[in-house]
C-alpha cells in the first residue's frame, strides 16, 4: 500500500477520499484554490497545495501544478475522484510519466471507451446490445433525416466525446434536425475539442441503470450490483439506489455484459457500465464512466465494500481479499444529490455562503459532504454540497429513512434541491418504481413546489433554446434578489447577470429590436444553463459580453432603450 497520495479534487469526493486514507494508514495530500482556502477538504488532509486562483483550469484542471504537488510532497499515487481530470487519458500518461501511480484506469481504455463512436463499436464486438443508431460519424443533417425516416422520430444526436448529457442533441421531427446537428457539433467541439457526432434512436422514458464495475486486472472483472439512476434533470442525477426495483431479473445478464466490456477494453479498477433499459426491459449500452461514480455510495451500503480502498488496493498491487463468489448484497440503498439549486425556478444554480448547515443522522443514514456553515459554494465549479444516503432491510424502509432524513436536515443561505427530493421519494411512479429520466421533467411531479416556492411575479419561465431546457431570467422581475446580492436594483433597461457564468451562446446583436421577455444571453453556470431575458421592448444597445466570456454575478451585460 502506498505511504502518501494525492487527492486532485475538492468537495466531498476529496473528503471522502482522505477518510479512506487515514483509515488504511495512508498519507494524503488536499490541492485547494483560492475560494477553497478554508474548505473541509483542505483542513481534512494531512498535507495540502494552494494553487493559485479560482478558474479550473488554473486551479483543479491544472495538470502541471498538480503533478508538481505531488511531486513536492512526496506522493506516490494521485486519487482523480470523479470531474474534472479523472476521465482524462492525458493526463493519467503524464502521471505515469512523472513516476507517480494513477488510481484509475489504464489511458488507452479511458481513450477506447471515452470516445462514445469508439465504446458502441467496442460494445457490439463484445456482444453487448446497442441501441439503433449510425456508428460511424455524421457528416451531414441530411445523413440523419435518412435514418430517421427508416427509424422514426425522435433520434438522439451525439457528441463522440461527449458524457453527462454533454452534446446530446434530440430531434423530434425533420425541421429541428439541422439545428440540433449544428448544436450537438458546437457543443462537442467546445466541451471535447471534437465536432465528431453519430445518432440512435432516441429512446423516450426508459429506465437509466448501470453496473458497478472492479477490475483488479485486465482479465479479470467483477461486477457489483446495479444501480437505477432514472431520476435526473437536465440528464444529470438526482436519485440512485440499488438494487433497482424493477427489471431484477435482467441484472444478473447486464453484470455479465458489463464484465464482457470490461474485459474487452483492458479496463483496470473501478468504473461504471451504464445502460438504458425500455418499456419492455430491453437493455442498450449507453456509455463507460472510466472513474468512480458520485452513486457509488449506495453499492457500498448495500454490499459493505469501501470501494475508494478497492482502487488504492488495486493501485498498490494488493490483493482485494474477496472476489464475485464473496459478494452478498444485503438490504437496499437510496442516495439523493443535495445540489444549490433552487427546484422550484427549473433548477438554476444558487451559490453563496451556507449560513447554517444541520446533518441527518441516525440508524441507516450516512451524509457526505464538502462543506459546513460559514462556507461558500462558489459558483465556479459543480453546485454538489452533499450525498445523504440512507439503508434499510428492504427499499421501503429505506424510503421512509430518506423521508425522515429529509426532514432532518436544514440547509439556510441557499437554496437546495432537498425539496424536490422529499416530492421525488414520495410520489407514486417512485414508490412503485416505474419511475423513468423523463418522470422529473416531463410530469407536474414538482408543480407543487413550483407553486408554493417560487416567486409569484416571476413569469419569466423556461425556454427551449436548440432543443434544451433553459431557465428565463428577467432582471425586471428579480430587482429584489439583485439588490439583496449587490446593494441596488439595476436599472429599468439594464439587463444584468443573475450569477457568474461563461456565455455560450449571444441570441442578439447591438441595435436589435426586441420584446420584454426576449431571450438575449445563455448564461452557464454550474451545469445549468440560464436565459437571460429582456426586462422591457426596445432597441439592444451596449451588448457588452461574446460567447467564451465570464460574467460576474451582477455585471450589466447589455442595456435596453
Amino acid at each position: 500500500m502506498f505511504t502518501k497520495v494525492l487527492v486532485a479534487n475538492r468537495g466531498e469526493i476529496a473528503v471522502r477520499v482522505i477518510r479512506t486514507c487515514r483509515e488504511l494508514g495512508v498519507g494524503s495530500v488536499a490541492v485547494y484554490s483560492d475560494v477553497d482556502a478554508r474548505s473541509r477538504h483542505a483542513q481534512f488532509a494531512d498535507e495540502n497545495v494552494h494553487l493559485p486562483g479560482v478558474a479550473p483550469v488554473d486551479t483543479y484542471l491544472n495538470a502541471t501544478a498538480i503533478i508538481d504537488a505531488a511531486l513536492s510532497t512526496g506522493a506516490e499515487a494521485i486519487h482523480p475522484g470523479y470531474g474534472f481530470l479523472s476521465e482524462s487519458a492525458a493526463f493519467a500518461e503524464a502521471v505515469i510519466d512523472a513516476g507517480l501511480v494513477w488510481v484509475g484506469p489504464p489511458p488507452s481504455a479511458t481513450r477506447l471507451l471515452g470516445d462514445k463512436i469508439g465504446g458502441r463499436r467496442l460494445a457490439q464486438g463484445a456482444g453487448v446490445p446497442v441501441v439503433p443508431g449510425i456508428t460511424d460519424p455524421i457528416a451531414s443533417a441530411d445523413e440523419i433525416t435518412a435514418f430517421a425516416s427508416e427509424h422514426g422520430y425522435p433520434v438522439a444526436i451525439k457528441a463522440a466525446g461527449g458524457g453527462g448529457g454533454r452534446g446530446l442533441k434530440v430531434a423530434r421531427a425533420a425541421d429541428e434536425v439541422a439545428t440540433a446537428f449544428d448544436s450537438a457539433q458546437r457543443e462537442g467541439e467546445a466541451y471535447f475539442g471534437s465536432r465528431e457526432v453519430f445518432i440512435e434512436r432516441y429512446l423516450d422514458g426508459p429506465k437509466h441503470l448501470e453496473v458497478q464495475l472492479l477490475a483488479p486486472n485486465p482479465d479479470e472483472a467483477l461486477w457489483l450490483g446495479v444501480r437505477d439512476c432514472s431520476l435526473q434533470r437536465r440528464h444529470q442525477k438526482l436519485v440512485e439506489e440499488t438494487p433497482p426495483p424493477l427489471w431484477k431479473n435482467r441484472v444478473e445478464e447486464m453484470g455479465e455484459a458489463a464484465v464482457a466490456l470490461s474485459k474487452a477494453s483492458g479496463y483496470v479498477n473501478a468504473g461504471t457500465a451504464e445502460m438504458l433499459v425500455d418499456r419492455d426491459g430491453n437493455f442498450y449500452f449507453l456509455e463507460v464512466n472510466a472513474r468512480l461514480q458520485v452513486e457509488h455510495t449506495v453499492t457500498e451500503e448495500v454490499l459493505g465494500i469501501d470501494l475508494v480502498a478497492c482502487q488504492l488496493r488495486i493501485a498498490s498491487g494488493d490483493d482485494l481479499g474477496f472476489g464475485q463468489a464473496d459478494l452478498e448484497p444485503r438490504g437496499h440503498a437510496i442516495e439523493c444529490r443535495i445540489n444549490a439549486e433552487d427546484p422550484a425556478r427549473a433548477f438554476v444554480p444558487t451559490p453563496g455562503v451556507i449560513t447554517r448547515l444541520v446533518e441527518p443522522n441516525g440508524l441507516g443514514v450516512r451524509f457526505d459532504s464538502g462543506y459546513a456553515a460559514g462556507d461558500e459554494v462558489p459558483s465556479a465549479y459543480d453546485s454538489l454540497i452533499a450525498k445523504l444516503v440512507t439503508w434499510g432491510r428492504d427499499r421501503e424502509e429505506a424510503r421512509t429513512r430518506m423521508l425522515r432524513a429529509l426532514d432532518e436536515l436544514v440547509v439556510e443561505g441557499v437554496h437546495t434541491t432537498a425539496p424536490a427530493h422529499k416530492l421525488l421519494i414520495e410520489n407514486d411512479e417512485f414508490v412503485d418504481g416505474s419511475h423513468s429520466t423523463t418522470t422529473v421533467e416531463g410530469s407536474d411531479v414538482l408543480a407543487s413546489l413550483v407553486a408554493a416556492e417560487a416567486d409569484p411575479s416571476d413569469r419569466s419561465g423556461v425556454l427551449m433554446i436548440e432543443g434544451r431546457a433553459v431557465r428565463l431570467w428577467n432582471p425586471a422581475m428579480s430587482a429584489s434578489a439583485s439588490a439583496a446580492t449587490h446593494g441596488s436594483a439595476p436599472s429599468g433597461g439594464d439587463v444584468v447577470a443573475p450569477m457568474q457564468g461563461t456565455v455560450v451562446k449571444v441570441l442578439v446583436e447591438n441595435g436589435a429590436t426586441v420584446e420584454a421577455g426576449d431571450s438575449l444571453v445563455v448564461l452557464e453556470a454550474m451545469k445549468m444553463e440560464t436565459a437571460i431575458s429582456a426586462p422591457r421592448a426596445g432597441s439592444v444597445v451596449s451588448l457588452s459580453v461574446a460567447p467564451g466570456d465570464t460574467a460576474s454575478a451582477g455585471q450589466v451585460i447589455a442595456t435596453i432603450e
